[in-house]
């Protein structure tokens, strides 16, 4: 079996494949899957940005309280470029609270991790929030999940495993384990929130804005309204939270929910099994890591799974249509 040399090979071929996949769905089908995909793509820029400013000293509630800060700002810039009302209905209030709440305890979590277990792990247990989400949908909503969603989840947890360099012999922190839970978890609930709420009329802008200005809220409690907030150690670190601000906050949260209202919680969270082959498309491209068989089997085990997700449907009604008519 020959392996490409380079990723980049391998998301040609994918992106060539996912090209022709246009033909057997709808326009905004095709749509949703793209949008879950720049989703994921810019949630995995998490550890690129956080492990920097962990390594100057700093601490994850500082970490996050400047992402969430210079978040809020271009949110409201980027409201008042479009006009958009800032104004919300009575009963929008509760609701974008608690979603603002799960996403930021999601973060706090997935980041406090960071100091217990390697960011690669940390990023394989997180993908358990697809299983969360399908889980949720089927008990409180009734969804059924098929063989299709299931083989998928299935086939990208592989992958994801495969990707994972971890040294032998180690033993997992159950602190660190438990963090990334709960952070897998509580955006597990924000995912389904969104798609199964009031919000889910709203603009998905003036939601990112409010989500993630009532989530910053749970950092200024906890670094007692600013008096143990640590300073930005130096002018070229200032880059790192503002590329947080912008990529895993924003242009993820943005993109998740116009995935989420086009496709649905479940396919769209599929999709965040594109979230480790950032950081490691990152790793090789910029710093050089190896790239081994092992890793590139990982890699297209979960493309195949996300392919399969976004023609799955269509395929097993192409199957079905052929055999009633054999």
């Amino acid at each position: 079996m020959t392996f490409p040399a380079q990723p980049t090979e391998i998301f040609t071929t994918f992106a060539a494949n996912f090209k022709k996949c246009r033909k057997y769905m709808p326009n905004t089908t095709f749509k949703g899957f793209a949008y879950g995909a720049i989703a994921a793509a810019s949630y995995g820029l998490n550890p690129l940005f956080a492990l920097p400013l962990y390594s100057a000293g700093m601490n994850p509630d500082s970490v996050l309280f400047y992402r969430y800060g210079i978040a809020v700002v271009m949110l409201f810039v980027l409201m008042l470029v479009q006009k958009q009302s800032f104004a919300l209905k009575k009963a929008e209030v509760a609701p974008l609270v608690l979603m603002g709440i799960l996403f930021s305890f999601s973060s706090l979590t997935l980041f406090m991790s960071y100091n217990y277990m390697d960011a690669g792990i940390a990023s394989t247990i997180l993908f358990a929030y697809p299983v969360l989400v399908a889980i949720i949908m089927a008990v409180f909503f009734k969804e059924k999940v098929s063989f299709v969603t299931m083989f998928s989840i299935a086939l990208a947890f592989t992958g994801i495993m495969l990707l994972y360099r971890g040294e032998g012999g180690k033993t997992l922190s159950l602190l660190g384990v438990l963090l990334v839970f709960i952070s897998s978890l509580t955006y597990a609930i924000y995912i389904v929130g969104v798609n199964r709420s009031v919000l889910r009329e709203m603009s998905t802008l003036k939601l990112t804005f409010y989500s993630v200005l009532f989530g910053m809220s749970v950092y200024i409690v906890r670094l007692k309204f600013g008096l143990i907030l640590q300073p930005i150690p130096s002018a070229e670190l200032w880059l790192n939270p503002v590329g947080m601000a912008l990529f895993p906050t924003i242009i993820s949260l943005i993109f998740m929910t116009k995935s989420i209202h086009y496709i649905g919680s479940t396919p769209a969270a599929i999709l965040g099994a594109l979230e480790p082959i950032t950081a490691l498309v990152i790793g090789v491209t910029i710093f050089g890591e190896a790239l081994t068989p092992r890793i590139i089997l990982g890699i297209i085990l979960i493309l195949s799974a996300v392919m399969l997700i976004i023609v799955g449907k269509s395929l097993m009604r192409a199957i079905r249509v052929r055999l009633l008519h054999k």
